[in-house]
């Protein structure tokens, strides 16, 4: 099964890593309707989780070519843009220092799960040969 999966994907890591910045960054513009669902600062748990999810997504298309500090680099200069777009474009968005903070550490956080993952890949490798 896990083969079948590498199989299929195999190609289309660049167009899912594409498809989940163009999604990231329409609704960074695009108008929500306001909820309330009762927890605190779930705004910035979701701009973490949804830079979490982009990191990782460029951090595995780059993974072999040893891209990673380009990647995080580039994953939170792309908050640091939408944040000022959403505060210049839109005016029904604004843009927050602390969700350039919760975008990064979404980054970081992503970083640090390809790393360890990475990391235990390569020791069961070595122990394969």
């Amino acid at each position: 099964m896990l083969q079948l999966i590498k199989d299929w994907l195999k190609g289309k890591v660049i167009l899912i890593a594409v498809a989940i910045t163009l999604s990231l960054v329409i609704l960074s513009l695009i108008k929500i309707p306001a909820y309330n669902l009762g927890v605190t600062h779930l705004d910035k748990w979701q701009h973490c989780f949804a830079y979490f999810v982009l990191s990782i997504s460029w951090l595995i298309v780059f993974y072999k070519k040893k891209k990673k500090l380009l990647v995080v680099v580039c994953c939170i200069l792309l908050g640091v843009i939408i944040e000022i777009l959403q505060n210049t474009l839109t005016s029904y968005r604004t843009g927050d220092y602390h969700d350039v903070i919760a975008n990064s550490l979404g980054v970081l956080l992503g970083l640090f799960v390809v790393n360890k993952i990475g990391t235990k890949i390569e020791v069961k490798k070595r122990k394969d040969l």
